[in-house]
């Protein structure tokens, strides 16, 4: 099992953080892992990615041309990225302020409306989480308790009252695909 993955938007979206949760839930997983962050000046508002390769054999390089999976957060990244997706492969995006939908027929292609999930759920910082719940109901890579040990080793502890909501947002978006 080897799944390239790259996830793409812009700066407070939780990109990076998304991938660093999945990186650290394929180690909790015992599963090889990379995770490669890309990012602008920036802090927010700046365009950011991650490539995060999880496999149960050695990983020969972090660097892609083509993803098993491309996650895009938001129009930038949804153009840049399309056309990276394996044939075969998968492509989720948030269809919030997307105005020129994927056209490939190649892949499978999956909106998943993580915003207004995360207007539900009376919290945005929960976004990323949505999403990743939906990659891994399309693309069940790692268990979702792996994701809640990775989630708990990424967040400072004085965040720590905010798992269960995090494991909320994780099954929200399970349950959007």
């Amino acid at each position: 099992m080897k799944e390239e993955i790259l996830i793409a938007g812009f700066g407070g979206q939780g990109v990076l953080s998304m991938g660093k949760i999945l990186a650290y839930a394929g180690l909790m997983d015992n599963l090889e892992v990379t995770w490669m962050p890309s990012y602008g000046p920036e802090q927010r508002g700046g365009t950011a990615n991650v490539t995060v390769i999880l496999s149960d054999t050695a990983i020969s390089s972090p660097v892609l041309d083509t993803f098993d999976t491309v996650v895009a957060l938001n129009q930038q990244s949804l153009d840049k990225f399309e056309n990276k997706v394996k044939p075969g492969g998968t492509l989720i995006y948030d269809p919030s302020g997307i105005h020129h939908l994927p056209t490939r027929t190649d892949i499978t292609v999956v909106p998943v409306d993580a915003m207004q999930a995360s207007i539900e759920l009376k919290n945005s910082k929960t976004y990323n989480m949505i999403l990743l719940g939906a990659l891994l109901k399309l693309r069940p890579i790692v268990g979702t308790d792996a994701v809640l040990r990775g989630l708990k080793k990424t967040l400072p502890e004085r965040h720590h009252h905010l798992l269960p909501l995090n494991e909320q947002a994780l099954l929200k978006g399970m349950s959007l695909v």
